[in-house]
């Protein structure tokens, strides 16, 4: 059940939040909500594939 809900967040995480990876955004310039946006992203990601 709890794994579900992370793959329901995943799909919805690709779907409405930015992929900064594809714009080749610099972690070191990143903002904080940029940083809390990737950090949510890693999150998610990993609680949906364990």
């Amino acid at each position: 059940m709890k794994k579900q809900v992370f793959k329901v967040l995943a799909k919805l995480n690709k779907l409405c939040l930015p992929s900064y990876s594809k714009k080749q955004l610099d972690l070191t310039k990143a903002t904080k909500l940029q940083l809390a946006i990737i950090g949510w992203r890693a999150y998610i990601t990993m609680q949906s594939l364990d």
